[in-house]
């Protein structure tokens, strides 16, 4: 786990997960057997097990990973002789479309806050227009801090998965938003001290005056999206797949948007341009005159 942490820079949750999926391995094969002596043969059983228990394919695939992480890591140190996860293979996963919101739906989310104060309506809008503007992943948005920030605010240096770092953009919406917000904040938690601590370097607070933290923004997602919001339920991470389904709509190179949304593979961000490529399928569907929809 510590080589997971300091010398991969994997993320908090995936040492969690990797941590988590040797657990299932200690307690399928036994915490008293040697890594030395594990086969291949038992760790098919393991993943086989798995299986039979209803775990997702996604599940499955990430302790495959694991194993093939940890015995990789064991023949490089020299605790094993062979590496017996080599071999192992992946499940295929069906083709997954992500979940992205119409322009209509974005911007009555965006409105929302104005419309009906639940929480911290200024601050809520902030971080529905920066989510939806900037593409960035919900912890690279708890993170942000002022000194990330450009001087007017319109691009921001964020820290995703891998420690890696980009450049993230704000459009005007997002940057009076953002502004609005800050002049709020500094009226109710003055820049000198937030309850007589140190001032908050984060840029969104919770109404304590302390960092918001992921699970706060999508708290904050969730109410808006819910039943005495928009009533149309989405999470923080539909907000990036509308920004990335938005970009190649508009005509975005695949490698552009690549790097704007911090993908180490051009796969992860290739997947848009299948959802894209339905979208047009379903207008064309519906707006052609031979295709049947008066038949």
């Amino acid at each position: 786990m510590e080589y997971l942490r300091c010398i991969k820079g994997r993320s908090p949750h995936t040492v969690t997960g990797y941590c988590e999926d040797l657990k299932h391995l200690v307690q399928m094969i036994g915490k008293d057997v040697p890594v030395c002596s594990v086969t291949e043969l038992q760790l098919r059983n393991c993943i086989g097990q798995l299986s039979r228990q209803k775990y997702s394919t996604a599940s499955v695939n990430r302790f495959i990973s694991s194993l093939r992480g940890l015995f990789a890591y064991c023949k490089k140190n020299h605790y094993i002789l062979e590496d017996v996860a080599i071999e192992l293979k992946t499940l295929k996963r069906s083709r997954h479309i992500p979940r992205f919101m119409t322009q209509s739906e974005i911007d009555r989310l965006c409105q929302e806050p104005d419309e009906k104060d639940l929480l911290w309506a200024v601050r809520d809008k902030a971080i529905f227009e920066m989510l939806y503007s900037s593409g960035c992943r919900v912890a690279e948005l708890a993170s942000l801090k002022f000194q990330d920030f450009t001087k007017d605010y319109k691009s921001a240096v964020v820290k995703g998965k891998g420690n890696k770092e980009r450049y993230v953009f704000f459009e005007e919406d997002a940057v009076r938003a953002l502004k609005a917000y800050l002049t709020d904040r500094d009226l109710k938690y003055p820049a000198k001290s937030v309850n007589g601590a140190e001032y908050v370097e984060y840029i969104f607070i919770n109404q304590k005056g302390t960092p918001l933290k992921e699970g706060g923004i999508r708290y904050i997602v969730g109410k808006y999206s819910g039943m005495e919001g928009v009533n149309n339920p989405v999470t923080p991470h539909s907000f990036r797949h509308t920004f990335a389904t938005g970009m190649l709509m508009n005509g975005a190179d695949v490698r552009m948007v690549q790097e704007m949304l911090g993908h180490s593979s051009i796969n992860a961000t290739q997947r848009y341009t299948h959802v894209t490529k339905e979208h047009l399928k379903d207008i064309y569907n519906q707006a052609f005159p031979h295709s049947g929809k008066n038949d």
